[in-house]
């Protein structure tokens, strides 16, 4: 398996990301380790979904498999669940590639 596995709790892809995958339904309070410290996961996160390692501000890149993969569009704290309710995806988003060409 390509990546890191955090506490048995999540998979983190590459040493750039600033979050991690949830590899089991997880709940909050769960501690995953990471860069020397603990990350309390802050809610229920469900498996395959993201967990931010780091605190994103709204515009900050949220980093996964060593690429951007969104951008957060409110504060999110460490342990939180990163998904579309704070988070939009910049990935095959051919919209927004087009909209920068026009530009």
């Amino acid at each position: 398996m390509k990546g890191e596995v955090l506490g048995d709790l999540g998979l983190h892809m590459a040493a750039t990301d600033n979050v991690v995958t949830a590899i089991e339904d997880l709940t909050a309070g769960e501690e995953i380790p990471y860069d020397g410290r603990v990350v309390e996961l802050r809610e229920d996160v469900p498996f395959g979904h993201k967990v931010a390692l780091v605190a994103l501000n709204p515009g900050d890149t949220i980093v996964k498999y060593g690429e951007p993969i969104a951008a957060a569009t409110d504060h999110i704290e460490a342990g939180e669940w990163v998904h579309t309710h704070n988070a939009e995806s910049k990935r095959g988003r051919g919209d927004v590639a087009a909209a920068e060409e026009v530009a």
